[in-house]
């Protein structure tokens, strides 16, 4: 019997336990020996809870128990997170999390501090949810080199953005109604601003160069600027409009990562994939492209990821997994500058002035609902920061929509 402890009894550690406690049969034969939940930390009172004695307050009672062979880590943030899983991993413990901040940052460290002590570090959960992504990376695609990275890597903005496409509704009233339907927290900035996606794509491009790539590097930009009439437009050429987390890993395994709002061709595979949904297509140089699809967020299945990761750990409790990347390389991330790439643009300027400045654009006129002529147009390939600039020599610039590469 390999006993376990659950560091956080909200949403994603109560949904551990109750899948542990539902399946229990199911899960020791998978994990060729029975699994017993033996403490829950939480600092808030669960007296009245039927299990109410496996709840504590104290996380020492956790690290001194020999008994305690996987310890789970759903508190979400970075501290006292980061804290507790180094000592639980340098106790000789095993490591489970859904935490993709906590991956995001000290990865490098922990997987490192599992190595060394023979135990394992695994995040199955912290990207996409009940997605399986970070195993397949790892082991099904291993014979790869991973060329690309394109996800949409965040349930409450496709979810958002579904709901301009499909219902026309402006942004404001399709975030409110992701609110009310408890697919949107209260303050939804780390999902919205496109921090949540950011957190992710790193650790994605983190495991397929195996260098690590701070997040805080990645150009970040969420929906919140998104219009109704944004939508329209790309619509109207042919595309929806997705926040897309992106990766291009080259030869040298530098990594040109970004977060930002995409438009995306109607006949690509993402374009389907709507409200909550995920999904996370990888190009391997000899798989070419595979897309990993599903609910990225929930009580459940997030959970189900983190117990199939639970479920990993017994079988390997006395064998490192060696899942690792290389700590920061601040020359291991490519410029923004040094890309290129085309946009969705619309002006107040008319068809002559676009074309007299792009002729190469592909351009579209029409009326929005307010009556005032605008003009929609797709700017060619080309270096970013020159499209940029050739876009702001049209002026009258409404918005811009980048498109995804192909």
């Amino acid at each position: 019997m390999v006993k376990i402890a659950i560091l956080g009894f909200g949403t994603v550690g109560s949904g551990v336990y109750e899948i542990i406690k539902n399946n229990a049969v199911n899960i020791s034969k998978k994990a060729g020996q029975e699994i017993e939940i033996k403490y829950i930390l939480d600092i808030r009172d669960f007296s009245s809870h039927p299990e109410s004695h496996l709840f504590t307050n104290d996380f020492t009672k956790i690290l001194k128990d020999d008994e305690v062979g996987v310890v789970v880590e759903t508190m979400g943030g970075l501290h006292p997170a980061y804290e507790f899983t180094k000592s639980s991993l340098e106790a000789g413990k095993n490591a489970v999390t859904s935490n993709k901040e906590l991956v995001a940052t000290y990865g490098p460290e922990l997987l490192e501090i599992a190595y060394d002590n023979n135990v394992n570090y695994l995040f199955e959960a912290s990207v996409g949810g009940g997605i399986p992504i970070i195993r397949p990376i790892h082991q099904c695609l291993a014979a790869n080199n991973i060329k690309r990275i394109t996800g949409i890597l965040n349930g409450t903005t496709n979810y958002i953005l579904t709901q301009m496409f499909r219902e026309g509704k402006s942004f404001d009233d399709a975030l409110s109604d992701a609110q009310e339907k408890g697919y949107a927290e209260r303050n939804p900035a780390a999902d919205v601003e496109g921090f949540d996606a950011c957190r992710k794509i790193a650790i994605l491009s983190s495991l397929a160069s195996g260098r690590q790539v701070d997040y805080n590097k990645i150009p970040t930009e969420g929906i919140t600027k998104v219009t109704l009439e944004d939508v329209k437009a790309a619509g109207s050429m042919g595309y929806s409009i997705k926040l897309i987390g992106y990766a291009d890993i080259n030869e040298n395994s530098e990594v040109f990562a970004r977060v930002s709002p995409m438009a995306v061709p109607n006949y690509h595979m993402l374009a389907s994939v709507e409200d909550v949904f995920n999904a996370i297509m990888v190009r391997g140089d000899s798989v070419s492209d595979v897309m990993f699809y599903g609910k990225g967020a929930g009580k459940l299945p997030t959970a189900s990821a983190v117990v199939a990761d639970v479920i990993d750990s017994v079988k390997h409790l006395q064998k490192s997994k060696r899942i690792m990347w290389n700590d920061t390389d601040p020359d291991n991330m490519i410029s923004r500058h040094c890309i290129e790439g085309s946009f969705i643009v619309r002006t107040l300027k008319d068809t002559d002035t676009v074309l007299s400045v792009m002729p190469d654009a592909v351009v579209r006129t029409g009326d929005n609902e307010q009556n005032t002529e605008e003009t929609v147009f797709i700017t060619p390939v080309g270096l970013e920061d020159d499209i940029e600039a050739l876009v702001n020599e049209v002026g009258g610039i409404i918005s811009r929509i980048r498109i995804l590469p192909e």
